[in-house]
């Protein structure tokens, strides 16, 4: 069952916060209790980061099968076979093997029954595509681990979730000047599938109500400020309607984020990266969680970056870190319950 199991959680990028957050996590985790964790990493660069931020963290090398036991005394950490080398503050080429092994041993336990799902901490992306990675993020390599899982090609998606609203963007990582150019009917109805899906079987939501965003300011102005709304946005919501999706829209995004607005829905899906991101980082900065939905296993990950500005400087809040834990393995325990 999930909840005998742990969490395998990532060290992420070694010279960015996820060290420090891993390290203030787990020493705090009776004022704020989180499940039980192990994090892939090198112990001793563990206990080296520790040092350097002045914390009392005890550190224990375990087996993902040891993780719980060990949980309570000390920090448990899986020891990676590829070296982690560097300092605070800065990304360094020769971590990129550590890093991916991280990522891939990780849905490997989840696969093999060791743990109940994962959490990753923030990468580089530029030092993984130095060394060679191939893919283009994080989100798109847990995408081909979930393929080679289950045998069948599907497309992650991602999900702000806070305490107050959760939020979709349909497309993500590309400029906006290309945006209306890569919506499409099809797109926004398969994204909405996928996050109804996962609202039902992960978060535990009978009859998802999903709330759908124009593009354009005011949703379009009935084709006066831009036809997206009415060419695409608009069938995509009847579409839905027809498969027994309940989803509304398009909506002016100006008016969807207010309480009263927010009570209408369970997630909001947003034709852009910062329609979507900006209310949710706006409303809870600290307490927002990066959920990937459509893969065969549950993953979260903090809402921010790596910040190499503040790394190794003990300004790091684990709070987000925290919160992906938390619904890490919420959401699994919803899975197996359905």
């Amino acid at each position: 069952m999930a909840g005998e199991l742990p969490l395998a959680l990532t060290i992420g990028e070694p010279g960015g916060v996820g060290p420090d957050i891993t390290l203030a996590a787990w020493l705090d985790r009776q004022r704020h209790p989180v499940p039980s964790f192990y994090c892939y990493a090198d112990p001793d660069f563990l206990v080296d980061r520790a040092r350097h931020l002045g914390l009392d963290c005890p550190i224990e090398a375990v087996s993902p099968d040891q993780a719980v036991d060990c949980f309570d005394r000390a920090l448990p950490v899986v020891r990676l076979e590829a070296a982690i080398t560097g300092a605070p503050g800065r990304a360094e080429e020769a971590n990129a093997a550590a890093v991916i092994e991280a990522i891939a041993r990780s849905v490997g336990d989840i696969r093999s029954g060791a743990a109940a799902a994962m959490v990753t901490n923030p990468i580089n992306k530029e030092a993984l595509y130095k060394a060679g990675f191939r893919h283009p993020g994080h989100t798109e390599f847990l995408g081909t681990l979930s393929a080679a899982w289950t045998g069948t090609p599907g497309r992650p998606t991602m999900m702000l979730a806070g305490p107050d609203l959760r939020t979709v963007p349909v497309t993500i990582h590309i400029p906006l000047g290309d945006v209306a150019a890569a919506l499409s009917e099809d797109l926004i109805v398969e994204t909405c599938r996928i996050v109804a899906g996962d609202l039902r079987k992960r978060f535990a939501i009978e009859a998802p109500r999903l709330a759908i965003a124009g593009l354009n300011p005011h949703a379009g102005e009935g084709g006066t400020l831009g036809g997206e709304e009415r060419a695409m946005i608009a069938p995509a919501v009847a579409a839905l309607w027809a498969e027994g999706i309940i989803a509304t829209g398009p909506h002016s995004a100006d008016a969807m984020f207010h309480p009263a607005a927010r009570a209408g829905y369970d997630a909001a899906i947003c034709m852009y990266h910062d329609q979507a991101l900006i209310p949710a980082k706006t409303l809870s900065f600290a307490e927002t969680v990066n959920v990937t939905l459509g893969l065969a296993f549950v993953r979260t990950s903090p809402d921010h970056g790596t910040a190499f500005d503040i790394a190794g400087t003990g300004k790091a809040d684990p709070s987000s870190l925290k919160a992906a834990l938390r619904l890490a393995a919420e959401l699994r325990r919803n899975e197996d319950a359905a």
